[in-house]
């Protein structure tokens, strides 16, 4: 019995075959990575076999895994299952690294989001105590010394450090010195600090303690912090509060402002004595 002669399919047909455009095969002959099976002598037309739909597959698979094509056409050269293994190995790890950063962008935005709801139903006069879960951040070390600019450089060698998104889309802020606050110097800082997202690498890093939290907002320039921590102080006086570790300020509004009299620096403290 003969073997029935293989079916050829024009360009158009083997491109529609596989979800692709006609001109995609003609880059690709172009540049020798995938060729037809024939052309036509008379009138030139490419002519694919089916018989090639695994070998484009392939390829089609290593474009949607980004790989560059220079680095295709070597692969489909000495293509095997080793080298198929390798690769698909490498780009699993990629993968694997794209995704925790895009849970990381994910948690970012769902926080922003959250800030931002609470913003319309908070009362931004109120002194309150909150509940917060423990958390890591990444510290410098500063002072009154330090400009603003060699301020931003450390910061940047932290972002990079961890491996972090742009300065302005992590969460930074600073750290005043309980000691500081109570001796009403409210203007020396002792660190800035950039908010992690999880991580298991913990060492080196400043802790936040989980527990209650005094909270306290601060709307206008940074000039008009004294006075809110002098309202802070009084109202610990009051409820016989006792503060410890650090005042952590972070702006929260950056994002949807245009003037710096709007601007809104959240302040929470660790309350040690509180039942």
């Amino acid at each position: 019995m003969l073997r029935e002669k293989p079916k050829l399919f024009t360009i158009g047909q083997f491109a529609a075959l596989h979800g692709i455009n006609k001109k995609t095969l003609m880059w690709y002959d172009e540049i020798g990575l995938f060729k037809p099976a024939f052309i036509h002598e008379e009138n030139g037309y490419r002519l694919y076999s089916y018989y090639q739909s695994t070998e484009l597959e392939v390829i089609l698979l290593l474009r949607d895994m980004n790989v560059p094509i220079r680095d295709i056409q070597e692969f489909m050269k000495n293509r095997s299952a080793g080298s198929m293994a390798d690769l698909l190995r490498d780009k699993i790890s990629e993968l694997d690294r794209t995704i925790q950063g895009l849970k990381a962008v994910r948690s970012k935005l769902c926080s922003r989001r959250r800030e931002m709801t609470e913003l319309l139903d908070l009362d931004l006069s109120e002194i309150s105590l909150i509940e917060r879960e423990p958390q890591y951040l990444a510290t410098v070390q500063t002072s009154p010394e330090k400009s603003l600019e060699d301020e931003i450089e450390l910061i940047l060698e932290q972002t990079k450090k961890y491996q972090l998104p742009r300065m302005y889309q992590t969460p930074y802020g600073s750290m005043l010195p309980v000691e500081n606050l109570l001796a009403r110097r409210f203007e020396d800082y002792s660190k800035l600090f950039i908010e992690l997202p999880d991580t298991q690498n913990r060492m080196g890093l400043h802790r936040c303690p989980g527990g209650v939290y005094l909270r306290a907002f601060c709307i206008g320039n940074w000039d008009r912090l004294p006075a809110r921590y002098e309202a802070i102080l009084r109202y610990a006086e009051q409820h016989h509060l006792q503060f410890s570790g650090y005042a952590y300020e972070i702006g929260i509004n950056e994002l949807v402002i245009d003037r710096i009299e709007d601007y809104i620096t959240k302040i929470e403290i660790p309350v040690l004595n509180f039942n």
